[in-house]
């Protein structure tokens, strides 16, 4: 039985899997795109909740904790409940989860609505990712996954832009209220169009009928490893990593390691894990797993890097900074419906993974020569080369990591990715930061070495500093220091702008590296009559 037969009682009602496609990718964009959007709105939440700014990061990181719970063990869930059940139930809860954020009246109340949209937002990518694997057939996967792309590529895109336009012009609770109109449309559209497959049926009776039980300790590993990982993620920098006096972040670094060690000694010794690690015994899927977590963490780290730096360096706001990152996701699109057509004519989604890796660190690298003199339009395209780059990565590896996958392990595999993928996004952004302030302090270090007194420059500068501003104010003291503020400022200002530009070339390298790993990956070409394990 193949992909596309057991996918016609999924697309009976309709005909078509193209209309099941817009149907699922809509909550899933709108759940990919809660993950970027309150960035720019942290500030402005703190503000309106009467709440310090540092806390106001809970926002983020437990919305990210919830959702690294769920996300790989949506398969056994979709599984247990029925995808469709499953997939309906999730849009309903994110739905009123949304409106719940909107409507928070302290921050204690903003988190706890945040981890029950993170809970249920868990569902929708791999419940989206296995609707569509099933509703195309085998040489259309490549559309498929273009059409998943576009949610999962687009939506971290446009997140910052949008949020940062809806917090400027609306406040920062719209930015959850927007969830709540288009959640209801969604929840109609699937409620219409999504039905489970055969065998999807047939594995639910299967797992009713053997009474399996389920695996709380697994749970509670995996769930502490999580909310451990995510806090030292969010919060390492603040707390000095490992320098941390309080032991903070030792303490979280061995919850996490010893959650994660025995999650997996425990989920490989029974019958029915929680999460299914044995699907990375098939190499490409293994390769894909790294591929995808590294990739998002090099797009996440130079999401959250580049308007930093245009609104710490060039003063714009979060709107405009936002407009100079727009442009990308317009040709991320085209990007996508090119590679569709490529994988359909049976080109080989190695290629096309190697080709995206090496123009995501082309990106980067153009980025890291920039300097404080450019332009808008010199950032704009530097980053549309990155984000192409990643739009050629994308559907061919989704294509590649379940070409060989055994249908029976399809919810488990997707769930993992998912959980990749997302986790990926959270060590670049974590990272990034390092980066950026290590490489600053050190460039300050460098550059105060020559700022010697009896430097020719320096003299210079004290000199045509004093008597502009003795000029100015008529008071030598008062220009003496006003000379010596402006040198500390033009020197932080460099040092930072070299750092900028270090975190930079550090994601293109960490991109270009990645295409040793595609020799890995066995043949990958989605045609009708591929084998798949599953048939």
């Amino acid at each position: 039985m193949s992909a596309g037969t057991l996918a016609r009682p999924l697309a009976r009602p309709v005909g078509s899997p193209w209309l099941v496609a817009v149907a699922v990718v809509i909550p899933t964009f709108m759940e990919v795109l809660d993950t970027t959007i309150a960035n720019v709105a942290l500030r402005y939440i703190a503000g309106g909740l009467s709440a310090p700014e540092n806390d106001s990061e809970w926002v983020i990181t437990s919305y990210l904790a919830a959702n690294a719970i769920v996300l790989p063990i949506s398969g056994w869930l979709a599984t247990r409940l029925g995808r469709r059940n499953y997939f309906l139930l999730s849009i309903g809860v994110f739905t009123l989860a949304s409106a719940l954020c909107g409507m928070a009246t302290s921050l204690n109340v903003l988190i706890a609505a945040r981890v029950l949209q993170g809970l249920a937002g868990g569902g929708l990518q791999p419940s989206s990712q296995g609707v569509l694997l099933d509703a195309f057939p085998v040489e259309k996967q490549g559309q498929a996954q273009t059409v998943f792309g576009v949610a999962a590529l687009i939506a971290p895109v446009v997140g910052p832009t949008l949020g940062g336009y809806i917090t400027d012009n609306y406040g920062w609770r719209w930015i959850f209220y927007l969830n709540v109109p288009v959640g209801l449309f969604a929840l109609a559209m699937c409620n219409a169009l999504v039905f489970d497959p055969d065998y999807l049926k047939e594995q639910r009776r299967t797992m009713r009928a053997r009474h399996a039980p389920f695996d709380f300790l697994g749970l509670v590993l995996l769930s502490a490893g999580m909310v451990a990982w995510e806090i030292l993620l969010s919060k390492g920098q603040e707390w000095d990593w490992f320098g941390d006096p309080f032991w903070r972040i030792h303490k979280l670094a061995v919850i996490f390691a010893g959650c994660l060690i025995a999650l997996v000694i425990r989920e490989l010794r029974i019958d029915h894990p929680l999460i299914n690690f044995r699907t990375l015994k098939e190499r490409n899927f293994r390769m894909c797993c790294i591929i995808i977590f590294l990739a998002f963490g090099v797009l996440y780290a130079n999401t959250t890097t580049l308007p930093a730096m245009l609104q710490s360096l060039f003063g714009y706001d979060a709107t405009k900074s936002g407009l100079v990152l727009s442009p990308a996701g317009i040709f991320a699109v085209l990007m996508l419906f090119i590679v569709s057509r490529l994988l359909t004519r049976g080109m080989d989604a190695r290629y096309l993974m190697a080709m995206g890796l090496m123009t995501i660190a082309a990106g980067n690298y153009w980025m890291s020569r920039m300097n404080l003199e450019i332009s808008p339009w010199q950032v704009v395209w530097p980053r549309v080369v990155m984000i192409v780059g990643l739009s050629l990565v994308f559907a061919p590896l989704n294509v590649a990591a379940f070409l060989y996958m055994p249908k029976e392990l399809r919810g488990a595999a997707v769930g993992l990715l998912a959980l990749l993928r997302n986790e990926g996004g959270s060590v670049g952004t974590s990272v990034g930061k390092i980066i950026l302030d290590r490489r600053e302090q050190f460039h300050t270090l460098r550059m105060n070495e020559a700022l010697d007194p009896l430097s020719a420059n320096v003299q210079q500068f004290a000199t045509q500093g004093q008597a502009f501003f003795t000029q100015q104010f008529g008071d030598p003291a008062a220009a003496r220091q006003m000379t010596l503020e402006a040198l500390k400022t033009a020197r932080d200002q460099q040092a930072l702008s070299l750092a900028y530009f270090d975190v930079f070339w550090s994601l293109a390298w960490a991109a270009a590296v990645l295409v040793i790993l595609v020799l890995f990956m066995r043949r990958s070409v989605a045609e009708k009559g591929a084998h798949i394990a599953a048939e």
